[in-house]
């Protein structure tokens, strides 16, 4: 798989969040894609094969209110990581990532993780300058 048709299967399934338009993913997520949402932390609910992982991403897109901002989608080899932050309809909103695998010019995996609320880890409290 070359960078550039990573690159250009994350523009399209970038786009289709941007746009609001759920059809754009069709030809982009492959018949045995496998696709990890966010929540219930701390798997999320696990997605198989093409029609599964259109019908989430669908839903999500069909929302007219909520919407994504791409912060940053980093391309190598076959993987990518999209960086983002869905925006809520109450105003709300949360950050995280993506780790994407594309395989024949179309997604075979997509692993969704979440900066959310929640049970705190047990981080070091390290004053900062």
């Amino acid at each position: 798989m070359q960078v550039n048709d990573t690159t250009e299967i994350m523009r399209r399934y970038n786009q289709a969040f941007l746009e609001h338009d759920p059809a754009i993913l069709e030809e982009v997520i492959g018949p045995d894609c496998v696709m990890e949402s966010i929540q219930p932390a701390p798997d999320g609910t696990r997605y198989e094969g093409h029609d599964a992982c259109l019908a989430f991403w669908a839903a999500i897109i069909a929302d007219p209110v909520a919407y994504f901002d791409v912060e940053d989608t980093m391309v190598a080899g076959d993987r990518a990581v999209i960086r983002w932050r869905f925006n809520f309809g109450d105003g709300g909103s949360v950050r995280g990532v993506n780790l994407m695998r594309v395989r024949d010019g179309r997604i075979v995996e997509a692993l969704g993780y979440a900066k959310s609320p929640g049970q705190a880890a047990p981080l070091p409290d390290v004053a900062t300058s």
